[in-house]
């Protein structure tokens, strides 16, 4: 009875070694694996600790989630480096809220990542890299919100300058089309003179050629004769009118000498 407890103790003790050593020997794998940048091997050995031989503490927890990191595998990082901000040791508590501002960096989510860096270092405030992380940040944003701002003014003063530009392009053009209007109008006001006398110049011509018109015509219509007043004495007058009366006087004595001789019947009338 005496022999079976010690061979079971043997046993016991026997399996225990076994299992020290070949988690001793799986960490130095991981290790090795991680260092040599080869994360997915380190992957499959952090993992088989923790799955399969019950190393299932926060450090072994903690190194498998930087082994997502480094591996880019962002999603099982965060996922377990979230379980680490639950840790009772500030330590790993703090790295794992540092990790998890660095994530949030990475995907542009800049006000969770400060509040990250912040947790991280409440955890641990001894916590150099998340302090610099905080700080850089930090700075970072306050410039990039002050390059943000510039580039705003920048545009609202292109768009000032832009805007005047176009009025001053705007006054230009209407100064010119003031300047042409009003040459326009000095150019009429010196031609309007000049026409007026062209036009009454050619007004003149025209009732000249008429006038001359009228006065051919005119002249080519027969003109009436006027009579030749003749002159005439008293002497001769009385001549003229007394040779008048001897004439009718011998007119009238010669009808009275025909009218008595008697008809002859036997004659024809003519």
């Amino acid at each position: 009875m005496k022999y079976l407890i010690v061979y079971i103790l043997l046993v016991i003790f026997t399996d225990d070694i076994n299992e020290i050593a070949t988690i001793n020997r799986v960490k130095d794998e991981a290790a090795k694996a991680y260092n040599d940048g080869d994360y997915g091997e380190a992957i499959k050995s952090y993992s088989f600790l923790f799955d399969s031989l019950g190393e299932n503490n926060d450090k072994i927890l903690l190194n498998l989630s930087n082994a997502y990191f480094k591996a880019q595998d962002t999603s099982n990082a965060q996922f377990h480096y979230a379980k680490l901000t639950e840790s009772g040791d500030k330590s790993v508590k703090s790295i794992a809220h540092q990790q998890l501002g660095v994530i949030a960096t990475n995907t542009g989510k800049y006000d969770a990542a400060l509040e990250e860096f912040k947790n991280s270092l409440r955890a641990d405030p001894g916590n150099n890299d998340a302090r610099y992380n905080y700080e850089l940040l930090k700075r970072l944003i306050e410039e990039n919100q002050q390059q943000q701002n510039q580039d705003q003014q920048n545009k609202d003063q292109q768009n000032q300058d832009q805007q005047d530009q176009n009025q001053d392009q705007q006054q230009q053009q209407q100064d010119q089309e003031n300047e042409e209007e009003q040459n326009q109008e000095e150019q009429q006001n010196q031609q309007n003179p000049q026409q007026e006398q062209e036009q009454q110049e050619e007004q003149q011509q025209q009732e000249q050629q008429e006038s001359e018109e009228e006065n051919e015509d005119e002249q080519a219509q027969p003109q009436p004769q006027e009579t030749e007043e003749m002159e005439i004495s008293e002497e001769m007058a009385k001549m003229i009118l007394e040779a008048l009366r001897n004439n009718e006087i011998q007119y009238i004595q010669q009808n009275k000498k025909k009218a008595k001789k008697p008809k002859d019947n036997s004659k024809p009338d003519w």
